[in-house]
C-alpha cells in the first residue's frame, strides 16, 4: 500500500501532492502501473481504497523522511540502517557515489527476497553501498545479524523505522530501541512514526481514525503499540535520545499541505506522528 501511494503521488501534477519516488512507479506490477497513469483510476484508489487522510499522510511521511535521509548523506554519516525496509526505495533514489555511508536494509527473508527479485526484474541496479540483512525475528538475534553484516557500533548512524513501531509489542519496541542505543555513536539520529495512544482507547477524536482502524483490523495487521504525544520526549530520553523534531497531523499539514494563503489543500489522517531524535 505504501509503495502504491508513493507511486500515485509521483504521478500527481498538484505540487502539494507530488513526491519524487520515481522508483515506486517502476516496481509496481505492470497492470497497476498502467492504470495509475490514468488520473481517474488514481482518484478511485485514493478515495475508495485508502482511508481518509492516509494518502496525504504517506506523502507527508515520505517527504519528511526523505529530507532526514538526504541530510544524513549531506552530513556524511557513516552508515544508515533501515528497519523493516519492505519496498522502500531511498537507497536507490539517494545514494552517494562515494563508499559511504553504507546503507543496510533489514527485513524478513521472504519480503526482502521478493523486493530484490522485483528490482532485478525491472533492471534496477542496487548500489554497491547497500547491504541486505535478512532476519527471522522469532529465531535470530538482531545484534548477531548486525555484527555479521558489518554494521559497526559507535559510528554516526541514521536509524529509519518507518511504519514499524506500531506493529510491535511493547517489549519488542524496548528491545529494538535498546539495540539502537547500543550501536549508535555520538550524533546519531533516529526517525520513526508512531500511533497515538488515544487510538487504543477508542476515543475516535482524530481525523480519519475510525476508517483507518477498521482498515487495519480488516487487513489482519493489528496495531500493538502507541505513545502519548506529550510523553515522547521522556520516552526517547529513556532510550538515550533527545527529540529534535516532533510533528503530528496539524504540524504535518502546515508543513506540506498549506498554501500561500494559509489554506489547507489536504487533510492528514490524525492517528500518526513522526519523530526525529538525536544521540547526545
Amino acid at each position: 500500500m505504501t509503495c502504491m501511494c508513493r507511486a500515485a503521488s509521483f504521478l500527481e501534477s498538484n505540487a502539494y501532492y507530488h513526491s519524487n519516488d520515481h522508483v515506486a512507479v517502476k516496481i509496481l506490477p505492470n497492470f497497476i502501473r498502467v492504470l495509475f497513469h490514468v488520473a481517474l483510476f488514481r482518484t478511485f484508489f485514493i478515495k475508495r481504497l485508502a482511508p481518509a487522510g492516509v494518502y496525504e499522510y504517506v506523502i507527508a511521511r515520505t517527504k519528511y523522511i526523505d529530507a532526514v535521509f538526504e541530510k544524513a548523506l549531506g552530513d556524511r554519516f557513516d552508515q544508515i540502517l533501515v528497519f523493516g525496509a519492505g519496498y522502500d526505495t531511498r537507497p536507490l533514489r539517494f545514494h552517494s557515489k562515494e563508499e559511504r555511508p553504507r546503507i543496510f536494509e533489514l527485513d524478513s527473508p521472504h519480503t526482502q527476497q521478493a523486493k530484490i527479485n522485483q528490482l532485478k526484474r525491472r533492471n534496477l541496479s542496487i548500489p554497491s553501498t547497500v547491504e541486505f540483512i535478512s532476519v527471522d525475528f522469532d529465531k535470530e538475534s538482531l545484534p548477531y545479524k548486525l555484527d555479521m553484516s558489518g554494521f559497526k557500533k559507535d559510528l554516526r548512524s541514521l536509524f529509519v523505522l518507518e511504519g514499524l513501531v506500531m506493529y510491535l509489542e511493547s517489549e519488542s519496541v524496548d528491545a529494538t530501541f535498546q539495540t539502537i542505543r547500543e550501536y549508535s555513536g555520538t550524533g546519531s539520529r533516529m526517525v520513526f512514526d508512531y500511533v497515538q495512544a488515544s487510538v487504543f482507547r477508542q476515543e475516535n477524536r482524530l481525523y480519519g481514525e475510525s476508517g483507518l482502524v477498521k482498515s487495519v483490523t480488516k487487513a489482519g495487521e493489528k496495531w500493538r503499540f502507541g505513545i502519548e504525544p506529550a510523553e515522547i520526549a521522556s520516552f526517547m530520553a529513556g532510550h538515550g535520545f533527545n527529540v529534535s523534531d516532533h510533528k503530528c497531523a496539524d504540524e504535518l499539514e502546515a508543513a506540506y499541505f498549506q498554501d500561500t494563503d494559509d489554506r489547507l489543500v489536504g487533510r492528514i489522517n490524525g492517528t500518526h506522528c513522526i519523530v526525529t531524535a538525536e544521540r547526545g
